[in-house]
């Protein structure tokens, strides 16, 4: 491949500080993804850390049946006088989405990029180098074949090609390495290498070692600065191995992204700090093709990934996500696929909250274990519908609306239903988690919240006012709808805790006791439209929730004072699980509070400042995006996911209405 042209400017680079410490290069992390849901993911260092590392995962079923499929693809020099030595890394850039690593050995120069194609589990490595030479280079590929999570030992069998090495797992589809050049030698005989060490899972308390099989090696040599070669790996065996030009169409596709995002946003996006435009990259990773049917050959809709490297795509995340990720970037038309895809699936007046790993499985009453997924769905529609400027998509599914607040009010399954005394939405049943705080180890529900959870009648009510909207757009009588709204919003100032000057998190009803547990879920009165409670109730939950809950990098889900408070997210699951939602600080989070503050104080730069921190986490975990969670102790370390989709558009989405819009003020 001859490619001479530089890469768009890298907002996120590193030098030998931090690429010739292993530990450092090591715990930051890339990530390509193909819009498939497949994806491949690394760390700076080349080591893998993770079950989750390799080449080509690839998604079967998109977005799910992810399968590991290429985990390395080792360098070396040839004919070193010790033997093949390993090349050292001298610098690591990411040039939009595609990371870029520079390689020295004497006064030789290589660079190396990674890629996917879009809509295809087709991975790109291209070398090509910048300065000395000749250099022989010797490339082997590991592969595999099971879950990204883990597996037992698959039975490969390899066959030469003419441009490279096929690989065919038992029952199972094949797929290849292909290059542009050079000439590929099978292993004789193939070796699995086993022990390879995986300290990420390690320290979560997992499997701490993997297995690959070493299939084949090639070998080329780079004669003259600007010569190279690239190694394709892919599900398609007629699949081309042209670098230049699919490096071409990726950089294209990545244009286009921006461009569709400065339409959207005409009059902030040419002041828009570089962080936010790498946001609107990061925002594309999340964004899949999903079956409407689930078989194949059935029409595709769309959904968001919750996070990588171990998530799918969740009604409750793809909801919270899908304003920042599609609307505020310009991409109403995937907007309304998502939500024509969860549409289709709605169940006893609900959402799915989660798929099946495999397309070929039927959804069941497990899949619908959420109260406010189906509430966030009415605020995705308005957020489109203001997007957009159409009425289309409320004006067809609005028959839908109505049956699904129906059975909201006489009840659904878990328990949903609204308590006609106070007009306030119940639920929760057993040990279900139905809220966002749902870690559940071994069947115990570690913040169960049964009863009239705070965010989630802030959401009611939010529901209940816009289907009084929706109706008047189309002609229906909204005075049902608005009485129920004037109810359930009369009826919320229940909640107001005057000991603590904020919410209670949770009220029972008249036989329990509120839970006064100090937690963010009560700055969705404050950040969603309608208004909830008075100014000065809104100033002290704001004030409150800054003094004892606010972070660099989001929300802590607990009040440091709490004797349940647990300040470390780490050790195996059940640990992490007991820590997930008491005290983990979620990145999310921020978004609303920025939203609140800006609300009441209307000072846009002030605001805005709680996001920006954001700016310098790009570099640290995930690199080009925003992690999941963080430890509520400081130095707040990032974990969890490396890649969160709500994190990524709750940030978004705020700056761009922080920054864009006149404050509403939250209060009554």
């Amino acid at each position: 491949m001859r490619n001479g042209s530089a890469g768009p400017s890298a907002l996120i680079s590193f030098g030998t500080e931090i690429c010739g410490d292993p530990r450092l290069a090591a715990e930051r992390e890339w990530l390509v993804t193909n819009g498939l849901g497949g994806y491949a993911m690394g760390t700076v260092s080349g080591a893998p850390s993770r079950s989750y590392h390799g080449l080509l995962i690839a998604a079967q079923a998109p977005p799910v049946e992810r399968t590991l499929l290429v985990s390395q693809l080792q360098e070396a020099v040839a004919g070193d006088p010790g033997g093949c030595g390993p090349l050292q890394i001298v610098s690591f850039a990411l040039e939009g989405t595609v990371p870029r690593w520079r390689f020295g050995w004497g006064e030789t120069l290589l660079e190396k990029r990674i890629w996917m194609a879009q809509g295809a589990n087709t991975t790109f490595v291209s070398y090509r180098l910048v300065r000395g030479g000749p250099l022989d280079l010797r490339l082997t590929a590991c592969v595999q074949h099971r879950s990204p999570h883990g597996g037992e030992r698959p039975e490969l069998t390899l066959a030469p090609l003419a441009r490279g090495v096929a690989v065919r797992p038992r029952a199972a589809a094949p797929f290849v390495l292909l290059s542009d050049r050079g000439h590929w030698c099978l292993e004789e005989p193939p070796l699995w290498v086993e022990g390879v060490p995986l300290a990420a899972e390690a320290e979560r308390g997992l499997a701490s070692t993997a297995e690959h099989l070493r299939a084949a090696s090639l070998t080329v040599t780079l004669n003259d600065p600007h010569t190279g070669v690239t190694v394709v790996a892919s599900t398609r065996r007629d699949v081309g191995t042209d670098g230049e030009r699919a490096l071409a169409q990726r950089r294209d596709h990545e244009e286009a992204l921006l461009r569709c995002w400065e339409t959207a946003q005409p009059a902030l996006a040419p002041a828009a700090p570089a962080w936010i435009r790498q946001l609107v990259l990061a925002a594309d990773a999340f964004v899949v093709e999903r079956s409407m049917g689930g078989a194949p050959g059935d029409p595709l809709g769309a959904s968001l990934i919750a996070g990588y490297p171990w998530f799918n795509d969740w009604g409750r995340d793809t909801m919270i996500s899908l304003a920042g990720l599609t609307l505020v970037t310009g991409r109403c038309s995937s907007a309304e696929r998502i939500l024509r895809t969860y549409a289709a699936r709605v169940s006893h007046g609900l959402i799915p909250n989660s798929f099946p790993d495999r397309a070929d499985q039927l959804l069941d009453r497990r899949a619908y274990n959420t109260v406010d997924a189906t509430l966030w769905f009415f605020q995705a529609l308005v957020e489109h519908r203001q997007a957009s400027g159409s009425d289309a998509l409320v004006r067809e599914l609005f028959p839908q609306l109505e049956a699904i607040l129906d059975q909201h009010v006489t009840g659904t399954w878990f328990g949903i239903r609204m308590d006609p005394a106070d007009g306030l939405l119940g639920a929760g049943e057993g040990e279900t988690q139905l809220t966002w705080m749902d870690a559940k180890p071994r069947d115990r529900a570690i913040t169960p919240r049964h009863g009239k959870p705070v965010e989630v009648n802030a959401l009611w009510v939010n529901a209940l006012r816009s289907m009084a909207g929706f109706s008047r757009l189309t002609g229906a009588d909204p005075g049902r709808w608005q009485a129920l709204a004037d109810r359930a919003a009369a009826g919320f100032q229940r909640f107001w805790n005057p000991r603590m000057g904020c919410c209670f998190d949770v009220i029972l009803g008249d036989q329990g006791c509120p839970d006064e547990r100090l937690r963010p879920n009560q700055l969705l009165a404050l950040s969603l439209p309608e208004p909830l409670l008075s100014r000065e109730q809104a100033a002290s939950v704001l004030a409150l929730c800054g003094q004892r809950l606010l972070t660099r990098h989001g929300l802590r889900t607990l009040d440091p004072a709490d004797p349940d408070y647990c300040g470390h997210y780490g050790g195996d699951a059940q640990r992490r699980d007991g820590a997930y939602h008491q005290g983990t600080v979620w990145a999310w989070w921020l978004g609303p509070f920025a939203r609140a503050h800006f609300g009441l104080h209307g000072d846009a730069a002030l605001a805005l400042s709680f996001l920006e921190p954001m700016a310098d986490h790009l570099g640290a975990a995930g690199l080009g995006s925003l992690s999941e969670i963080f430890d509520g102790d400081a130095p707040h370390a990032p974990r969890g996911c490396i890649a969160q989709a709500w994190s990524v558009a709750q940030v978004l989405a705020a700056w761009t209405a922080i920054s864009g819009g006149t404050p509403t003020v939250p209060g009554r």
